[in-house]
Formats: structure tokens, sequence, C-alpha cells
């Protein structure tokens, strides 16, 4: 396969001319890093912040030097972020006239309850940080009384902390991500399992559209819970792998890590 010449010139690898685009934080710091190197290429870059008295300060300071004068520098309040988006004052979008469903979208989203995902991260997240703060004298007693071993935390997590799919679930995923992401400790991520939470929505007939075609049983939580404390007890070193059961492909043991006793 060729390529057309012009496709290849570093101008046209990187070019921004005329791009519209958004810089969260981009007051300060490297937002205002990443702002500055869109407008100085001739992008045009609303720049947002909880204080406005920044932006406006960045915008009088750096938008009247840039590099190109087709590039800009717009202040917007976050709060106004929907009334200045690159569809409605530049009088253009890419979304074909009629077509609703990136605003039905963005007004779903938008209606989403705040509280309700502050409920589910002191659940699925900071639950699993004060917890476990709670639990450090035993795991140090246990390390201590046992020569080689080590005390270790091993949290149930979920695969949908790590799917691409949303699953119309979008605080419960990103709760379970930040979990997965504690430092310094294990999880097990498991697909779909008959539980409280998924009574209702979930049954054997729902299994025929996973790719095993099953919903999980106890043995493979089974399963998998004794291998990987079996590791860590037996194992005192930092290690990572993954772990997909003959019967059951949707188990995942991710970032397993010794939680140090001597902290």
């Amino acid at each position: 396969m060729f390529v057309e010449n012009a496709k290849v010139v570093v101008k046209n690898l990187f070019d921004v001319e005329s791009w519209v685009c958004v810089a969260t934080g981009g007051g300060t710091g490297i937002g205002l890093m990443i702002s500055q190197a869109l407008a100085n290429n001739e992008a045009k870059v609303y720049i947002t912040s909880r204080r406005q008295g920044v932006l406006e300060h960045t915008a009088k300071q750096w938008g009247s030097s840039l590099v190109y004068p087709k590039g800009k520098h717009i202040p917007v309040n976050w709060n106004e972020i929907n009334k200045h988006n690159a569809g409605i004052s530049d009088g253009k979008s890419d979304i074909e006239k009629g077509d609703r469903s990136a605003k039905d979208l963005a007004m779903e989203l938008f209606g989403e309850d705040q509280a309700s995902w502050e409920n589910v991260y002191r659940t699925n997240a900071i639950g699993c940080f004060f917890t476990t703060t709670a639990f450090l004298p035993l795991l140090k007693a246990t390390s201590l009384s046992k020569s080689q071993h080590t005390g270790s935390v091993i949290n149930i997590t979920s695969a949908s902390g790590i799917t691409r799919t949303t699953q119309y679930r979008y605080k419960y995923n990103v709760s379970k991500a930040a979990a997965i992401h504690l430092i310094g400790l294990n999880n097990i991520a498991p697909g779909i399992f008959p539980s409280e939470m998924t009574t209702g929505s979930f049954d054997e007939l729902n299994g025929s559209q996973i790719p095993v075609g099953c919903l999980g049983h106890d043995e493979d939580i089974a399963h998998t819970l004794a291998i990987d404390s079996e590791y860590l007890l037996q194992h005192h070193c930092q290690f990572r792998f993954r772990l997909h059961s003959p019967s059951f492909a949707y188990i995942i043991i991710l970032n397993h890590r010794m939680l140090s006793a001597e902290l």
C-alpha cells in the first residue's frame, strides 16, 4: 500500500489548524501547556477552570502573544461549557442534521445523580482503603508470626472495571476501576455471577450471551481464591499475573502484590 506523499509531511501529521478544543484546567500548569500547544498551532481552544479569574488572566497574558493569529484562547466558565461547545458557538457540527443521538446521550449522562456516585465510591473504592487500613496491625502480626510468609488482602472488584463497554453502569464501572488500581492490593475481577445485585437482570438464559455460555458458579470463585491465597502465602515476593479458569474464562486476577507489613 502506497501513502500519498502529502500525508506524511510532518506539518500535516501534526496539523491542528481550525480544530476546536476544550482544555480542562487550561489556565494553569499542564492544562495551560496543552492549551498553548494547541493554540500556538492555530487551534481554537476553550479553556475551563473553576476559577474564572485565572482563565481571564491566561487569555490576556498568553492569548495575545500566540505564534499564529488564527489560534485562540477562549476562557469559558465550566458551568457554561454546554453553551460554548464547538457545535453551537462555531455554527457547525460533525453530527448530521436531525441526528439527536449525541444530544440525547449528553442529557442522559448529565441526569446521573452525583450523590449516588459518591455512595458507590464510598463502598467500592474508599471502603477498600479504610477497611484494609483497619487490618494493618493484624496483617503485620501475621507476617511476623509466619516465617517467609506475609499477611495479604484480596479485594473483590469486577470485570466491569476493565471492560471497554459502559454496560449502562457508569458509576459502578468507574468505582471498580478505582479499586483495581489501589496500590499494593490484590483483587479478583469476576464477570457475571448470581448475586443480589444481578438477580432479576441476569439468569441462566442470559448466560448464553456470554462467550463461555454460562454464569459464574460458587466453585469458580472458590478455585480462584484458593489459588490466589495459596500463592500469596507461599511466595514472599511481588507478582502480577492473570488467571483464566479452564471452565470459566472471565475471572481475572489483577495487581498482585504483597502488602508490606514494614510500612
